[in-house]
Parts: structure tokens; C-alpha cells; sequence
């Protein structure tokens, strides 16, 4: 095989087009002209991935991923949540054309660790159609029944570094880095179908023109001088090669108190660090350290929306060079990660980080910051926030139902 036919091979596996001829469609139910069939071959695969570029056609703020992205973590041999998880993928099809589909999730370990009986959807995309949302979690319903759940929720994926949670306020608005944009009946359809708060999750936006940092320097000065802590950031992209290993044990430190957290095996977080590497800028990640150990750190970014939706879900031919280019074509500065360790909570370590973040982030002319995700319940941050001069601006809804046979 030739160099040129290898790179057109290539392009098509990694972009998504790649169709085998023959497969068998299994576990099929249906409802007059609606049926629901279950993923089983890679054309279905194919579908299950294309149909919410279909769905969100005519749809301005609705960000696409990258196709090749999306095979690899559908994909059971390279992402490794496949083996630890029972799934099952959906696609729900109207006179034989897909309209809808829906993923279920049985995390064994999260359950035992819980004590509860819970199985996850996630993926749900669907046309303003009650019949197809609910044949598409009634199915699933059924599924997370047979398999011991009495309750299904979600949005939620594998673990908290998916997005969770669907939009119910601030339609409107830039969406952040790994949240859902849905259609606003979206929720509706839930509710139709009998699902309720399960909790929000909320998002903060700051005007970063109208900020005082001075009002922080106080604090800053306090924590480098009397507790001895210190702030670092960085300039090039090697140097953050070292703190893999520490950020880890911090995000697993930091986080296990947080809704239904699943702390990250290293595999996992390598597949992370993996899926944001290319995009992260050393200027906008902030340590903090205590007697040389990691206590604190801050991780934000540019907003990439304008890249992804240029790229239209594909890296080549074009792609990557829409995507280089977003950092410059937005105002907006989003928030991607943090987390303090337990025990240094409370000490101004937050207030430093977030100043420190915000001056590089002014500094690159950017003009508005979103906070990203935060649990409605968790008022130290929000009132970090709100300290800031941050005001809520947007809301994300995980959904609940018990399940009964």
C-alpha cells in the first residue's frame, strides 16, 4: 500500500468513517414506528457518534467535538472505563431513520462504595420528540431493573472530569470546557418522562475590567510571609511534566468529599492530561506549595468554542489551524480545574490562586472569566466567587429516578 492510500486510510478511521459491510442489529424492541435497537456494530457506532452533528445542525451554540476523539472513547479497547463499568449504548430509530440515542452506565465500584443501587445515562441527544425520550430511557430503565438499580440518574459519565449536569439557565451564554450545551427542551423531556432534581451544579461568569485585585493583596502578603507558602507559575509546557504525579493525589485528596467522586486511577488521569494537553498554556496553571510539598493548584484556559466549531468535529485538513487560532479569537477565559488539599482549606489559598490566574489572564487581554462547574452546595467557592464580584450567570441539572419493578 502506497504512503498516500496508508494517509487516507488513516484519515478515515481516525475521523469516523470507516463502515464495515455487514453487521447484525440485536436486542431490538418496537413501539408502532418507533424502535429502539442497541449499539452492537460499528456502523451503529458510526451513527451513534455523527447523530448529534445532525441534531444540533442549525444549532449556534452548540460546540462539536472532534470525531476522532469521540471513537476512542466510545472505543472499549483503548478506554479503559469499558472494562470497569457494565454499559449499554442506544439509538432509537422513526420509520428507519435515528432520532435519538442514550447511553447507561452500572459503576459496580462507585455503587459499593456508596451503599446505593444506581445506574447512569449520559449521551442522551434526541429531536423536541417526547415518544423517542421516552422510549430511549424506558429501555434503559428496564436494562438498570434487570442488572439490581433502583435508581437511574443523570447526565453523568465514567467520572466528574466528563460533563455532568444538563443547562437549564443561561442559554444564551458561551458554554465552558467539558459542560453539556443542549437544546432548552431537553430538560423538558426529562421531567415528561418522570425525572426530577437529583442536584445543580452552578457557573459563575466575572467582568475581569471591573476587578480590585488589591483588595487581595493583603491575604497574599500574609500567606507568603507568615504561613510560607508559595505561588508559582510556569512558561513552558515541559515543566509541568513533573506535577502529573502530585496533581493526582491532590485532584483524589481534594475531591473525594464531592458529589459521587470516583477518584482517578493513574491511567485515567493520563487519559485526561491527554485530552487537554494540547490546548493547556503553562502561563494559566498556578501551584501553591508548602515546605516544597503541593498544596494548592489552579488550572485555566482560553475558550475554545470558536476552534471546535469551526473545526466541525474534524482535525484535518483545517482543524487544528481553527483551533490554534481560538485563544485569539475570544474574550473569554474559563476555569478549568482546582483543588486544595485537605487541611489547607480556609487559608486564602483559593483567593491567591484565583488572583494570580486572573492577572495572567488580564495580562492576555482577556476580558470575561467563567468559574466552570460548581456543586450548588459548595458555598466556600461560591462565595469566593461572589467575593469576587462573579455572578451566577448559569445552571446544570442532574436528574433522578427511582426505579420500581
Amino acid at each position: 500500500m502506497n504512503n498516500w492510500r496508508k494517509f487516507f486510510l488513516f484519515f478515515e478511521l481516525s475521523e469516523g468513517y470507516y463502515t464495515p459491510l455487514k453487521f447484525n442489529i440485536m436486542n431490538a424492541t418496537s413501539d408502532n414506528q418507533l424502535e429502539i435497537k442497541e449499539v452492537k456494530s460499528w456502523n451503529q457506532l458510526r451513527t451513534f457518534i455523527h447523530l448529534p452533528f445532525v441534531i444540533h445542525k442549525n444549532h449556534t451554540l452548540w460546540v462539536p467535538p472532534l470525531i476522532a476523539g469521540e471513537w476512542e472513547y466510545f472505543d472499549s479497547k483503548k478506554n479503559t472505563a469499558f472494562t470497569k463499568n457494565e454499559t449499554l449504548l442506544l439509538l432509537a430509530y422513526r420509520n428507519g431513520k435515528p432520532t435519538g440515542r442514550i447511553m447507561g452506565i452500572i459503576n459496580h465500584q462507585r455503587n459499593a462504595r456508596l451503599f446505593q443501587h444506581t445506574a447512569c445515562f449520559c449521551n442522551l441527544e434526541c429531536y423536541e420528540d417526547p415518544a423517542v425520550a421516552k422510549a430511549l430511557l424506558r429501555f434503559l430503565e428496564d436494562w438498570a431493573l434487570k442488572k439490581g438499580m433502583n435508581k437511574l440518574a443523570g447526565p453523568m459519565g465514567f467520572s466528574d472530569q466528563e460533563p455532568r449536569g444538563y443547562l437549564i439557565k443561561g442559554f444564551d451564554l458561551e458554554s465552558g470546557i467539558s459542560t453539556y450545551y443542549n437544546y432548552e427542551y431537553l430538560p423538558a423531556l426529562l421531567e415528561q418522562s418522570g425525572y426530577t432534581k437529583e442536584v445543580d451544579y452552578v457557573v459563575y461568569q466575572i467582568d475581569l475590567t471591573k476587578l480590585r485585585p488589591d483588595l487581595y493583596l493583603r491575604v497574599i502578603e500574609r500567606l507568603q510571609t507568615k504561613e510560607k507558602f508559595q505561588f508559582q507559575n510556569f512558561k513552558k509546557k515541559k515543566e509541568l511534566t513533573s506535577l502529573r504525579k502530585p496533581v493526582l493525589q491532590l485532584m483524589n485528596d481534594s475531591f473525594a468529599d464531592q458529589y459521587e467522586y470516583d477518584s482517578l486511577a493513574e491511567n485515567e488521569f493520563q487519559r485526561l492530561v491527554k485530552q487537554f494537553k494540547a490546548y493547556i498554556d503553562p502561563h494559566f496553571v498556578i501551584i501553591a506549595r508548602k515546605d516544597n510539598d503541593l498544596v494548592g493548584f489552579l488550572v485555566g484556559m482560553p475558550n475554545l468554542n470558536y476552534g471546535f466549531r469551526k473545526a466541525k468535529g474534524r482535525l484535518f485538513p483545517l482543524g487544528f489551524w481553527h483551533l490554534l487560532r481560538a485563544p485569539f479569537k475570544t474574550t473569554q477565559f474559563d476555569l478549568l480545574l482546582g483543588g486544595i488539599r485537605s487541611g489547607y482549606r480556609g487559608m486564602g489559598i483559593d483567593a491567591c490562586g484565583m488572583l494570580a490566574i486572573i492577572e495572567e489572564a488580564r495580562d492576555a487581554g482577556y476580558t470575561l472569566m467563567d468559574s466552570h462547574q460548581e456543586l450548588e452546595t459548595n458555598m466556600t467557592v461560591r462565595k469566593e466567587m461572589e467575593r469576587l464580584g462573579g455572578e451566577l450567570k448559569k445552571k446544570y441539572r442532574i436528574y433522578k429516578k427511582q426505579l420500581f419493578n
